[in-house]
């Protein structure tokens, strides 16, 4: 057990360090943690750096009460932002993430060279299935021809035989990204399997039901009632239901109610929710709806100003761009995008 947690942990930061982020020698990588961080990953990662010629630079900073802008007030920011500012690689492996902070903000913004990447509080286990096992070109060939298509298309509709039944339109002046496990250039990069849409302000409706949502209770299943992209009520299990209600007006935050950007989940490794949802928001045939702060890189020119930022996924959904379907049930469908996904189920 112990052995192939090891081999685990050595295969994930290779492919990483040599084959996705491309590191070259003189490169400075830094990984940022937090104390429930697993140190076994963050060492193991700045190993593999040092093995590929680069200087690694673990920052151990504490764990915040709360995520992104909200975790301001308990990180080192003026030092750590510093340090940033000169990095080559950044590894996010915080179990409450530094992402959209202003930290985050101003590294990704005054640093041009910086190639970010956020794993989190990742398991080991969740690593391997994210990013080995996989062609990088093929997954990147299926994404882009994938992205060309909402492109090209006016409203996106998404449904699921959970209840789902949401539509919005999009805004070519917003991002329209995919990651597919190519780090090797100044990127906000996140783990690959997807293509992200920031819709249109204001034009999301309909009701969106999810099998998995951030700090709501799982086992319960939620319901978002979405009128002019903003979430005007929740429903389910009345005790979960009030929950997250406090959760989201204890931010004393209107944009925290506010969608902020929708993912089409095409990772070919994952199938199955786990739990985690840097894993769970790229789940092969699924839909992730992430709220609150949206980054100016992506919402230009102000963004979307929130306090945290916060997902939720749907599986197995049904997607149609205006009235053509790419998705059927969680089985990409469209005869241009099959045989991409054939060369990748079948590895």
């Amino acid at each position: 057990m112990i052995e192939n947690l090891q081999s685990k942990i050595a295969r994930v930061s290779k492919i990483l360090i040599e084959d996705m982020f491309q590191v070259k020698p003189g490169e400075t990588v830094a990984i940022t943690a937090d104390l429930p961080s697993d140190r076994a990953i963050v060492d193991a990662f700045a190993a593999a750096a040092s093995v590929a010629g680069g200087i690694p630079m673990i920052i151990l900073v504490p764990r915040a009460e709360q995520e992104s802008q909200a975790g301001m007030p308990y990180w080192p920011s003026e030092a750590l932002t510093a340090a940033l500012c000169k990095a080559d690689v950044w590894i996010e492996a915080n179990s409450m993430v530094l992402l959209y902070s202003d930290i985050w903000e101003i590294a990704m913004r005054d640093n041009k060279k910086l190639r970010y990447l956020i794993i989190g509080n990742s398991s080991i286990e969740s690593l391997d299935r994210i990013f080995t096992g996989f062609d990088i070109q093929s997954l990147k060939q299926l994404l882009t021809k994938t992205r060309e298509k909402v492109l090209a298309c006016n409203t996106v509709k998404i449904t699921s035989k959970n209840g789902t039944n949401v539509s919005y339109d999009i805004d070519l002046n917003y991002a329209f990204d995919i990651d597919d496990g190519d780090y090797s250039k100044p990127k906000f990069g996140t783990a690959p399997g997807f293509v992200n849409i920031v819709p249109k302000i204001g034009s999301m409706n309909g009701n969106i039901v999810f099998d998995f949502l951030q700090n709501g209770e799982q086992g319960s299943p939620l319901e978002f009632v979405m009128k002019h992209s903003e979430i005007v009520d929740v429903k389910g299990e009345k005790e979960a239901a009030e929950k997250f209600k406090i959760y989201l007006g204890s931010f004393n935050d209107p944009n925290m109610y506010k969608i902020s950007h929708n993912m089409l989940g095409l990772n070919p490794k994952v199938t199955t929710l786990s739990g985690d949802v840097a894993e769970d928001e790229r789940i092969w045939g699924g839909a992730d709806f992430g709220f609150g702060h949206t980054s100016p890189m992506d919402m230009p020119p102000l963004g979307q100003v929130a306090k945290s930022h916060f997902d939720g996924v749907v599986t197995k959904v049904s997607v149609f761009l205006d009235d053509i379907q790419i998705f059927d049930n969680g089985v990409v469908c469209h005869p241009d995008l099959k045989p991409y996904t054939l060369n990748l189920l079948k590895n």
